[in-house]
């Protein structure tokens, strides 16, 4: 069984495609508090979870001293012993904290949010690509590769007419030539701030293509949640009304 969990109440990276950083950031949730989120869903289902990702509302890396501490607890064979093959940790792309997760050599899959092939579409989406660079993103996730011997995921969401043409697909297929890597096609989904459209069946069908024949080994992922907004990019905090 996998699980998603969150790393933050609210977040503060800004991207416009996602709904967990409206309103900022409140707080960062605590090791323990990452934790419950594991044992109360394992309750829930009366089920033992096998697979952690760290890819629900917040930038885990943004306090890495609060995300490994959790991983020794969650690896720890007192507690869950979920091992660190087993443990999925998403950024947006925190240059300085993947190279000093990279020292760390712990055995977690990386996964990156990139979503944009140039730096000029991915500033207009993601306020962290003013920071750094596509290439300084990727510098480091050849450093981490290199320390950890770990395949890197690439999160990449479709935006319907400005990042799904072939010709982003030829730009990512260069990018990504010759690393150690995954992508994930992400189909796009609605938030109540933004008219962002998915890209039809067809143009991510033939995106996946380019890059499969190109040899980047290429998933498109299941969209669940999206009735409860709880699918990729919808989650965000609320206030419970009793």
């Amino acid at each position: 069984n996998s699980i998603c969990i969150s790393s933050q109440v609210g977040c503060k990276m800004g991207c416009k495609f996602c709904a967990s950083t409206i309103g900022g950031l409140k707080r960062n949730l605590t090791p323990s508090e990452m934790l419950a989120q594991v044992y109360k869903i394992s309750e829930d289902i009366n089920e033992k979870i096998s697979n952690i990702v760290i890819m629900g509302t917040g930038e885990p890396l943004e306090r890495l001293d609060i995300t490994t501490k959790f991983i020794e607890l969650i690896n720890s064979d007192k507690g869950q012993n979920i091992g660190q093959r087993h443990i999925t940790i998403s950024t947006c792309g925190l240059v300085p904290q993947i190279l000093e997760l990279a020292n760390k050599e712990m055995q977690i899959t990386l996964a990156i949010s990139l979503h944009a092939t140039t730096d000029e579409h991915r500033k207009k989406i993601m306020p962290i690509a003013n920071k750094y660079t596509i290439k300084q993103l990727l510098d480091a996730c050849k450093i981490y590769i290199n320390k950890t011997g770990r395949r890197i995921s690439f999160e990449y969401s479709l935006i319907d007419g400005q990042n799904d043409n072939l010709e982003a697909a030829r730009q990512l297929s260069n990018l990504l030539k010759g690393m150690l890597c995954h992508v994930n096609l992400i189909p796009i989904n609605k938030i109540e701030t933004q008219s962002f459209k998915s890209s039809t069946e067809k143009k991510i069908k033939d995106f996946a293509n380019i890059l499969k024949t190109r040899g980047i080994e290429t998933t498109v992922r299941r969209t669940l949640g999206q009735d409860i907004n709880a699918s990729c990019g919808q989650l965000r905090y609320n206030y419970l009304n009793t």
